[in-house]
């Protein structure tokens, strides 16, 4: 025991020390190194579960996205249907408008031409009456009388009919 004497230790303080260390470190451990071991691990714990639900909420946007990919490929193939469908009734109409007007234009060169019918066979009419009294009135100044006129408008009408069926046949 001399040599830890001449060291300036002595025994005694050092057994104390050493039991108070003990102590010390027994109430460091019951106090401090559970509770700091305790909030370490519930915040292991929490990142855990955050990292969990990190990657269960990546799994669902991912999910989501390609729900947006396909809703988006579907509303193009709709809306390109759509647009087919359009250009497929704008054609239909065109090709109704094309017929009405067809048919509109048809019906006015009947009607024109049933027009320029009537309105020559009123031309014929009345040349035909110029004629006959023109006719009278030349056999009434080359006779020097005057004639029946009625009479030679029926001969003259009777002689055109004639001469119009004879051009016809």
């Amino acid at each position: 025991m001399g040599g830890l004497a001449n060291l300036g230790i002595s025994l005694p303080t050092l057994i104390a020390q050493i039991i108070n260390f003990a102590i010390l470190l027994g109430l460091m451990y019951l106090v401090a190194y559970r509770p700091i071991m305790r909030m370490f691990d519930e915040r292991s714990r929490k990142i855990k579960e955050s990292m969990e639900q990190t990657e269960y909420i990546k799994e669902q946007a991912a999910g989501a996205e390609e729900e947006a990919e396909k809703r988006i490929e579907a509303a193009s193939r709709d809306g390109q249907e759509l647009v087919a469908r359009a250009v497929r009734t704008g054609e239909e109409v065109r090709q109704q408008a094309q017929q009405e007007a067809k048919q509109d234009a048809e019906s006015l060169i009947n009607r024109a031409r049933t027009e320029i019918q009537r309105e020559r066979d009123e031309a014929i009419g009345e040349l035909r009456k110029e004629f006959a009294d023109l006719t009278i009135l030349a056999a009434g100044k080359v006779i020097d009388r005057s004639l029946d006129k009625e009479a030679h408008r029926q001969i003259i009408d009777k002689v055109l009919k004639e001469s119009t069926t004879l051009k016809k046949g």
